[in-house]
């Protein structure tokens, strides 16, 4: 049985939720979204609220029942509240724009790097941080970790792109040897 399936999800005021050949679509205060379900899978709605069934006794049900419950409390918390993944640059010199649909990077190499700004997300810079925001966890998750991946964090001096209160692993540098005359 799984722990996280069989708990409902609250269906907050505000939100329409519809059912349509195993479509689940959604529609909240900052947009719309939907979530294909597996054929294994059955989800009612009552009271306000709504509940993932499993329909067919097999073992890859179970793995999908709690993970269908997530991607759906995602969608319903994502139409209400939305995500966010704030990210910090280190380093001199370093800076970043948007420029359009694109972030512009400048981060040590000869030439910027620009990375197109997915549908639905939105990104605010202030400073050396960058605020990734949207309805998807998923995208804002991925477009943040593309960012990141342009510039990871080096362990010597601590520069690069990483998360907000991320811990950063630091080595130490090479000692200068000396004689002992």
């Amino acid at each position: 049985m799984s722990r996280i399936g069989k708990k409902s999800i609250n269906i907050p005021e505000g939100v329409e939720v519809k059912i349509e050949n195993n479509i689940l679509k959604a529609k909240g205060p900052r947009g719309e979204g939907f979530l294909v379900i597996p054929n294994s899978l059955k989800v009612e709605i009552s009271n306000n609220s709504l509940n993932v069934i499993p329909i067919i006794d097999r073992k890859d049900t179970k793995a999908l029942w709690g993970t269908t419950r997530a991607h759906l409390n995602n969608l319903i918390k994502g139409l209400t509240q939305g995500f966010q993944k704030d990210l910090e640059i280190e380093g001199v010199g370093f800076r970043v724009n948007v420029e359009g649909k694109n972030l512009v990077l400048k981060v040590g190499y000869i030439n910027p790097v620009s990375l197109e700004i997915p549908d639905g997300i939105e990104v605010k810079i202030e400073k050396n941080s960058i605020f990734v925001n949207g309805n998807s966890k998923e995208k804002v998750g991925q477009f943040a970790a593309e960012i990141k991946a342009v510039k990871p964090v080096e362990p010597y001096k601590g520069k690069g792109i990483h998360y907000r209160g991320e811990r950063i692993r630091r080595k130490a540098g090479k000692k200068i040897a000396t004689t002992g005359t």
